[in-house]
Parts: C-alpha cells; sequence; structure tokens
C-alpha cells in the first residue's frame, strides 16, 4: 500500500496562500491541508498530531508548511515546531511566508550570475543597498547576500530607528554585520547609492524607490534588481521582464520582478518535491531555497 505524502500547511493569516496550495500539488503531494489564523502557542500540538499519526519510518512521507506574510515569525514557527518534535517521530518543515524565501533567494541568485556573467565579479565584492528591508523579501535578501560575503546596507525609508532594530536582529539571528541607514527622503537616497555596487528594491508593490535620475548618477552601480511588478515600479528605468538588460545611461544591468518569478516557482517546487522524495525528514528555509536557486538560475 503506498504511504500518501501530506503536506499540513500553516499560516497566522485568516487564508492560507492559494499559490502555495497550487504549486504543493503541482510539486506532487497528494493532500494539502490548510490551517488558518493559527497563533505560536498552537505549533507544537499541530506539528505533535502530524508527527504522532504515523509510525517513525512514515514520518517522512508527512509535511508541515509555514507561510503568512511575517518572515521572523515563520521563522520562529519552524523553530517551534522543530522544538515538537519528538525522535524517532518527525517530519519534514518547510517556510515560505508571502513566498519572500524562494522570492528573496531566486532575486539574489540572478544577481549573482548577472555579476559573474556581465561584470566578472562576486557577491562577495560588492556593496548592496537593500530597500525594503523591513519587508519579508527584502529582509531575507539582506540576510543572504551578507552570509555570502556581501557588504550590506539596509535602507530604512521612515528613519533610522526601525531598521536598525532589524539590523541588530539580523546580527543576533545569523551573525551577519549589516549596515543600517536612512533612507527617508530622496537626497538621503540618493547619498546612499553613490558607494554601492548593486541595488535591490523590494519596498511596498506600487511604490517608487528611485527615479531614473537618481540610478543614472550612481557611478559604482554594476546591477539593480526590482521585486516590484505593480506600477510604478520601484526602479524607474527597469522593465518588468528584464534580465540583464543594460539600463539606460549607465554600464549597469537591470533585473525586473518578472525575470524573477519563474525562477522562484522553481526553486519553491524544487523545495517541495525535496520533502516528498527524501529519505530523511528535511528543515528548510531561505537559506535552503538560496542554495537550490543558484543550481537553477541559467
Amino acid at each position: 500500500m503506498a504511504h500518501k505524502n501530506i503536506l499540513h500547511m500553516i499560516t497566522p493569516q485568516k487564508h492560507i496562500s492559494p499559490f502555495d496550495v497550487n504549486m504543493a500539488l503541482d510539486a506532487g503531494y497528494d493532500a494539502v491541508l490548510p490551517y488558518e489564523s493559527v497563533e505560536m502557542a498552537e505549533v507544537a500540538d499541530l506539528v505533535q498530531d502530524v508527527i504522532f499519526s504515523r509510525p517513525p519510518d512514515r514520518g517522512v512521507r508527512s509535511a508541515v508548511f509555514f507561510g503568512g506574510n511575517d518572515s521572523v515569525l515563520a521563522l520562529d514557527m519552524i523553530a517551534a515546531a522543530k522544538d515538537a518534535l519528538v525522535p524517532p517521530f518527525g517530519c519534514n518543515i518547510m517556510a515560505d511566508p508571502s513566498g519572500s524565501f524562494t522570492t528573496a533567494a531566486a532575486m539574489v541568485a540572478c544577481i549573482e550570475r548577472t555579476l559573474k556573467n556581465r561584470k566578472q565579479t562576486a557577491l562577495k565584492d560588492v556593496t548592496i543597498a537593500v530597500f525594503g528591508a523591513t519587508g519579508v523579501v527584502g529582509y531575507c535578501a539582506a540576510v543572504i547576500a551578507a552570509l555570502e560575503g556581501a557588504r550590506v546596507k539596509v535602507v530604512g525609508y521612515d528613519g533610522i530607528e526601525r531598521i536598525s532594530k532589524r539590523a541588530a536582529e539580523m546580527k543576533e539571528r545569523f551573525g551577519v554585520e549589516v549596515e543600517p541607514v536612512d533612507g527617508s527622503s530622496d537626497d538621503k537616497n540618493t547619498a546612499i547609492i553613490e558607494d554601492v555596487h548593486v541595488i535591490i528594491a523590494a519596498a511596498k508593490a506600487g511604490v517608487q524607490v528611485l527615479g531614473k535620475d537618481q540610478i543614472q548618477g550612481a557611478p559604482k552601480l554594476l546591477v539593480a534588481a526590482d521585486a516590484n511588478a505593480v506600477p510604478p515600479l520601484g526602479l524607474e528605468g527597469i522593465d518588468v521582464m528584464d534580465d540583464e538588460e543594460q539600463i539606460d545611461g549607465t554600464g549597469a544591468f537591470g533585473i525586473g520582478a518578472l525575470a524573477v518569478g519563474p525562477l522562484k516557482s522553481k526553486t519553491e517546487s524544487g523545495l517541495l518535491q525535496r520533502m516528498i522524495e527524501a529519505e530523511e525528514p528535511q528543515v528548510l528555509d531561505f537559506r535552503d531555497a538560496f542554495a537550490l536557486a543558484r543550481t537553477l538560475v541559467s
């Protein structure tokens, strides 16, 4: 008798993501069950219900997926799920809140590829400004880049206080040093990008972060990537479909949101399939997503 691959999708929000449900079923899960408006204190009981319903040798056929819209909360839920395991009982664990883990992984992988192909340089040799680093995609992109050795500036659109707390949190959780900077005005943003090689725009959809003149005036710029596909775009002059396209008036290359999208989907699908095919339980977050994305990027 074949054992079913079952995915339990948990979110602190009112609804689970239909995107993730479709991805999971297309990846090969036999059943996907939603658990919505879940609080942190409920995670352990749900996970233990999952693991104790099957003998240990079938635990790998069960998986728990954390969604939501908060990357830090998703990481905390992963930690709570791991703490709830009672060996030899186990299950697979994965998080991708609002698709942020796989989107950030795909974006940084595209940047890494473009730096290599177009500028013969590596992440460890560049300075990166991340706009929108308090959000889910920007937060993960900043940490991934810093873990790869890049010098990372995280930009606070509402001043320095909140982004400084995020920077301190990144250091505490992941051991990375990132520099918080004040991006509360156009003049400050223009000054920030004067000495950076890479720009990542991961601000709220429909918000222009930098205008064309600002981008063209960045003397050291090599690559700029925009996560926003909703007009006005985050980086003026970079089309949503741009993929290593030279930015007008510069020697830099642009990456648009819809160029990142296919790699993001392949990465999420690949992680879901990895859990289905695993012989031992997996625990997957944005670091695993980046490791996979950089092997998939063309």
